[in-house]
């Protein structure tokens, strides 16, 4: 069947007039995007909260009874939120420690529990832990890390972020698991820190001496590194004394040494540091229940 010339020509004018349609309202699509791109306001809101309230109601019903609505622990269960060897564990880890929960300690396995209810109640933890809190840093951080390799000389006993020395702790996420207050009263006030390195020297029975910190130790030997990173496997036998140091490695004069703004800007490498740390410290997923 042919179309007469009038029929075709009104066809197209209706094909023309659609696709025209069509691609304006393409057009109108791809505007929307393209203004939400641009302005961030504009988007749809994430469902943060509603995971939050999610993790929050999961965490009640299912761990609050031997954790404690805080985390905070009880005689059934331990500390989750203020515990350093718990707080070290990856987001991934705290998920394998729900869902399968730890053989031979009182944590059941929550086999019942969707991936996305454990990994609300994973965020909601971090929560209790302090961890979602972003606290303001006190002061410059690229000022403190002048500090802490400089005029503090924290470097010379302390490792950040692979630099430093090793005859101390390292530092990279101590942030993560002490407040700016606790981070600030360790330097200034290392005394009331029972957990302090203190060296000790050991006397041979020929005399010589050697200062550094026990490292290990059993009932036949010892052994000792000195601040020159030297390790040292002493006899006991050849050992003639060992005196423990009256002070700890830990200058006590920061306070003095450093002045406020010195100190803030001290804790505020930690407290960067910490943050920029991609990878927790390896840690059991027993001491969990320790």
């Amino acid at each position: 069947m042919f179309l007469s010339p009038m029929r075709c020509a009104t066809s197209l004018m209706l094909l023309n007039t659609k696709s025209l349609g069509l691609f304006a309202s393409l057009l109108l699509i791809v505007s929307v995007f393209v203004a939400q791109a641009q302005n961030p306001s504009q988007k749809r809101p994430t469902s943060s909260k509603a995971d939050s309230i999610q993790g929050k109601r999961a965490f009640t019903s299912t761990c609050a009874q031997c954790h404690g609505l805080d985390g905070k622990g009880s005689e059934r269960g331990p500390n989750i939120a203020e515990r350093p060897s718990v707080q070290r564990l990856s987001d991934l880890q705290i998920f394998h420690v729900i869902e399968n929960g730890v053989p031979g300690t009182g944590m059941p396995a929550f086999h019942s529990l969707q991936d996305a209810q454990i990994r609300a109640l994973v965020a909601y933890l971090r929560t209790l832990q302090g961890k979602n809190k972003t606290a303001a840093l006190p002061g410059n951080p690229e000022q403190g890390k002048t500090i802490f390799f400089g005029k503090a000389a924290c470097s010379e006993c302390h490792m950040v972020a692979g630099e430093g020395g090793f005859i101390a702790s390292d530092l990279s996420d101590y942030a993560q698991s002490h407040t700016i207050e606790q981070i600030r009263n360790a330097i200034v006030d290392p005394a009331n820190d029972d957990k302090q390195v203190r060296l000790v020297t050991a006397t041979l029975r020929d005399g010589a001496k050697f200062e550094g910190r026990v490292r290990d130790e059993d009932n036949f030997s010892i052994q000792l590194q000195t601040l020159d990173g030297t390790f040292h496997f002493l006899s006991r036998s050849e050992i003639d004394k060992i005196e423990p140091g009256l002070h700890s490695l830990m200058p006590s004069d920061y306070g003095s040494r450093l002045d406020p703004r010195e100190l803030n800007d001290l804790v505020s490498y930690l407290l960067n540091v910490a943050r920029d740390s991609g990878s927790p410290t390896p840690a059991k997923v027993d001491e969990w229940e320790q």
